[in-house]
């Protein structure tokens, strides 16, 4: 990861929200395709050594994307987010949720509201992340999960695939 760019993970409890806000060195345009195109979010989101694989995706209000995250065991993950606005370039929200390869919500573990705001800064883009929960134990449920971890790594994947494209 570039120790330049900008990356703050703040937990608030009072409001059951964690808070991101994360800057990359690429293009308004580079970022939003990176985080709405499933042939690039396969390449990124998911923590390594595990990979993402996308079963469907359709990126509009209303659409879902459903995909996996796969062990090096090959054991899946599977998630679905379900969007609920977009503004083109500027922002999008969606609804979170483990699931079954169906799309069929796993009870056991809390859904997340996610709010994606793009802000271009020239040849740099911020993303400012709010990841909502129903509670508190919702949101410390997560964060026992490795949330944090997983999704650092996750950032360092997509700061890795933007250096590969610019090289």
């Amino acid at each position: 990861m570039n120790s330049h760019l900008q990356f703050d993970f703040t937990v608030n409890k009072a409001n059951n929200t964690v808070n991101v806000k994360r800057e990359f060195a690429a293009s308004n345009d580079l970022v939003w395709a990176a985080w709405t195109q499933a042939e690039l979010l396969d390449q990124w989101w998911a923590p390594k050594p595990y990979q993402t694989k996308t079963k469907s995706m359709d990126f509009r209000v209303g659409g879902t994307w459903l995909y996996a995250m796969y062990s090096p065991e090959n054991q899946a993950h599977w998630c679905r987010a379900d969007y609920l606005k977009i503004e083109d370039q500027k922002m999008y929200s969606a609804i979170d949720a483990f699931c079954d390869e169906n799309g069929v919500m796993n009870n056991d573990f809390p859904r997340s509201t996610w709010t994606n705001v793009f802000v271009s800064q020239g040849e740099k883009t911020m993303v400012d992340i709010t990841i909502a929960y129903q509670s508190l134990n919702d949101l410390e449920k997560i964060i026992e999960l490795g949330f944090k971890e997983g999704f650092t790594m996750a950032m360092g994947n997509l700061d890795q695939y933007f250096e590969a494209k610019f090289k």
